[in-house]
């Protein structure tokens, strides 16, 4: 097979950042996806409908002339949250999902939960009202190895949500465990989990051998090859349970390359390119467009696009190693390994 045709995909899970990143990195999402889940932790946070409109506007301003990609908006949950303010931001439209972050979990989750019995009220509304709450899982305990964070935020905190919460629809967002897998599989129609391009595509050592590399360091962290490998097989099995949320996030290399340096990979540049590659490599290019274009939406419960995409496989595609934007270089991930598919204009 030399050229494959999609329903043009979506990413349901995407960071944009704001101001000058977000005027620089806004048009590599927009041009080859339709639709994506904005993640909400600016600073300060996205954390009601007047600050998703007002975030929503930022964005399609900072969108290419002519450009039809749509955000979903999120809102950050805290145990701050209204009620009231949720169920009418969501029946209004603007607001598709709610963001779960224990506190201190990610980058900008300082006001993230910690109690999760003061959010009860909002999940039970969101329960009610079909409103599909996203999940960063992973537990924060000090004692609790970096590796272990998501199996812990399974059997501890995610479960038990769930079973005192029926009906409450959940994304496990940016899954990177057998564990993780293994859940979504088993949940029912309730649940769903996203997959990113560079977990499939690393493990730990790929961080740490030869030296470290920040670019490849990301929250949650990749795992052992075991875990990708689970991944691999989710992402290409067809399953509806799984489909694409990138997590691509940038950072300036300044803040990538230093002494504490961020977490995140940035993958929005190249994504297509390297899953045709995955998929390929795995024998399921006909499972690609489930899990490109087809699972997200069913589970958001929206259509599926009605425009395609083309990917024509040939000589090594070539595509920039950093974009740069008002706030400072952000570097692409780099799969290493050569990818033949590229996305026709």
């Amino acid at each position: 097979m030399t050229q494959i045709t999609l329903r043009r995909p979506d990413d349901w899970h995407l960071h944009l950042r704001d101001g000058e990143m977000l005027a620089g990195i806004a048009p590599e999402s927009a041009r080859h996806f339709g639709r994506a889940i904005i993640m909400p932790n600016l600073v300060p946070p996205v954390v009601t409908g007047e600050d998703a409109a007002a975030y929503r506007e930022r964005i399609l301003t900072a969108l290419p002339e002519g450009s039809n990609f749509t955000p979903l908006m999120t809102l950050y949950l805290t145990e701050t949250t209204d009620p009231a303010d949720v169920a009418a931001a969501h029946a209004s439209g603007l607001v598709t999902a709610l963001k779960l972050y224990p506190a201190g979990a990610t980058t900008n989750s300082a006001s993230g939960v910690r109690d999760f019995d003061k959010v009860r009220p909002v999940l039970e509304l969101m329960a009610e009202k079909g409103i599909p709450l996203c999940v960063h899982g992973e537990v924060v305990d000090s004692d609790i190895d970096i590796f272990d964070r998501e199996a812990v935020f399974i059997d501890r905190v995610l479960d038990p949500i769930r079973r005192a919460t029926p009906g409450l629809r959940v994304v496990m967002e940016h899954i990177t465990t057998k564990q993780g897998v293994d859940y979504a599989r088993a949940g029912g129609d309730d649940l769903g989990a996203t997959i990113t391009t560079h977990h499939l595509v690393i493990n730990r050592n790929h961080i740490l051998v030869g030296g470290i590399k920040p670019h490849y360091y990301c929250l949650p962290v990749a795992k052992r090859e075991e875990h990708r490998l689970a991944l691999r097989e989710a992402a290409t099995s067809g399953d509806a349970s799984f489909f694409l949320g990138t997590d691509s996030a940038p950072h300036a290399d300044p803040a990538k390359e230093s002494a504490c340096g961020c977490a995140g990979c940035f993958t929005a540049t190249n994504t297509l390119s390297i899953l045709a590659e995955v998929f390929e490599q795995d024998g399921a290019l006909d499972k690609l467009e489930a899990f490109a274009s087809r699972n997200g939406p069913a589970f958001y419960r929206l259509p599926v696009s009605e425009e395609t995409v083309t990917l024509t496989k040939g000589e090594p595609v070539t595509y920039p190693g950093k974009i740069e934007t008002g706030a400072g270089p952000v570097t692409v991930f780099d799969p290493g390994m050569p990818l033949h598919w590229r996305v026709e204009a």
